[in-house]
């Protein structure tokens, strides 16, 4: 067993080994989550025009991406793997969208389309990871480039605008009496599905254990390879779903969409509590993390920070979160080195 999957597991160990209530409540997760409420509540009460109902629009339009891809990406991230080309794939799929309905194709077959491609796309990266044998971190590194590459090269450096109205319009509507867009409904049904997966199923048992260690895993008869392929493959099609959305909100496809997302993304699904090194992660705070992220970056934005503070601010937020998780891990390696205090028995004076 290699040092990694050791501190895994040893990990693991040490989180049950803790009382109910501090497993519950003494974690990366509701830290993340107690430091969004705060946020929120500081960016009220200071921030002129962020408790305004408009503002809670436009940030889940912004942030609306990051959620859907940030799901599958928290799957694959547990396992030790890792996805580069979310966003080149977001790319491509707004240029299939957009070139297919320019050619004059029905919107509802260019969408379909579009998803098709995110299936083929995250086909080709489990293939190359899974079967081939090849690191997900340089396949991925690829492939961003690849899928970058047709996107610009189907488009150049044009754009199509001619959506239908309807499907436009829907992208950007509120849910009847809210400031809430639609887009959360297909965000809450997947979170659900990703949820009950990863945390209520053999598949997704399957996943963490892959994450600590894939020797041990197979031992206990996961099948390894194709957990993986499943899950590069939803994160193409999510991905490619996100695409479409992000070409109705904006009206617009082009081969530059998205450019930078993935970076969000992971920065995102780590600071929300999954490992680095696989094994560990919880959906509830990767959803609260990619919203602490939105909801600074909307706060800072209205009190007229510029962006290159604002990619500063949150980059020393995600660095921060790694060196505390670090820092933890090695209070926790020590303390286990050091074993429990030795007690000795108080001789009889009888």
């Amino acid at each position: 067993m290699t040092t990694t999957s050791t501190t895994s597991t040893l990990r693991v160990i040490q989180d049950h080994d803790r009382s109910l209530w501090r497993r519950l409540l003494l974690t990366r997760e509701v830290a993340i989550i107690a430091l969004l409420v705060l946020v929120v509540l500081v960016a009220s009460t200071t921030v002129k025009g962020f408790a305004q109902p408009i503002t809670v629009n436009y940030l889940l339009l912004d942030v609306a991406p990051i959620l859907l891809i940030a799901l599958p990406m928290a799957l694959i991230m547990v396992t030790g793997e890792i996805d580069l080309s979310v966003g080149s794939m977001v790319g491509l799929s707004s240029v299939v969208t957009g070139v297919l309905t320019h050619a004059g194709a029905p919107f509802e077959v260019a969408a379909l389309a579009a998803l098709t491609v995110g299936v083929i796309g995250g086909a080709i990266n489990g293939f190359l990871v899974t079967v081939v044998g090849l690191p997900s971190l340089a396949v991925t590194i690829g492939t961003l480039a690849l899928f970058r590459g047709l996107a610009v090269g189907l488009l150049g450096t044009t754009a199509v605008t001619d959506f239908p109205e309807q499907w436009t319009a829907l992208a950007k509507a509120k849910i009847a009496g809210t400031t809430i867009p639609y887009i959360t409904v297909p965000f809450l049904i997947l979170l659900v599905i990703f949820v009950v997966l990863l945390h209520f199923t053999p598949f997704g048992r399957g996943i963490f254990a892959i994450g600590l260690s894939k020797d041990a895993a197979r031992f206990s008869g996961i099948n390894v390879e194709r957990t993986k392929f499943i899950l590069f493959v939803l994160a193409g099609v999510v991905s490619a779903f996100a695409g479409i959305f992000f070409t109705l909100r904006f009206g617009s496809a082009r081969g530059d969409n998205a450019t930078g997302l993935e970076l969000q993304v992971i920065a995102a699904v780590v600071l929300g509590g999954v490992s680095v090194f696989g094994g560990r992660g919880q959906l509830h705070g990767v959803v609260a993390a990619v919203l602490l992220i939105g909801v600074l970056s909307s706060a800072l934005r209205l009190a007229n920070v510029t962006s290159d503070v604002i990619n500063i601010i949150t980059g020393g937020l995600l660095v921060a979160s790694v060196v505390a998780a670090s820092l933890l891990s090695w209070m926790q390696r020590l303390r286990a080195k050091a074993g429990p205090p030795t007690r000795f028995a108080v001789p009889s004076t009888s």
